[in-house]
């Protein structure tokens, strides 16, 4: 009767385990889905910031290159950003 008691046991653990595994699964899939979803209309907006710049054309090539930095430095352009407007200004200039 022991043995048949242990079987049965080892069998709702691991019916048990395997329905919290994929409860997690779940979880963490929406939460990825759901970080993908807002990190996706965040981008182009951070992207379209330095457009916003006026693009005076009273203001040296090093002023620009200045507020681009401090952009950078801010945080609202990330490292690819800051270069590909970087070359946008210079090829400008």
């Amino acid at each position: 009767m022991s043995l048949l008691r242990t079987a049965v046991r080892a069998s709702v653990a691991t019916r048990v385990i395997g329905s919290t595994h994929r409860r997690q699964q779940q979880r963490w899939a929406a939460q990825d889905a759901a970080a993908a979803q807002n990190a996706a209309p965040a981008a182009p907006a951070a992207a379209s910031v330095p457009d916003a710049q006026p693009s005076s054309g009273g203001a040296s090539v090093l002023d620009q290159l200045t507020q681009l930095g401090q952009l950078r430095d801010a945080g609202v352009l990330t490292d690819a950003e800051f270069e590909v407007q970087k070359q946008r200004i210079l090829a400008s200039s």
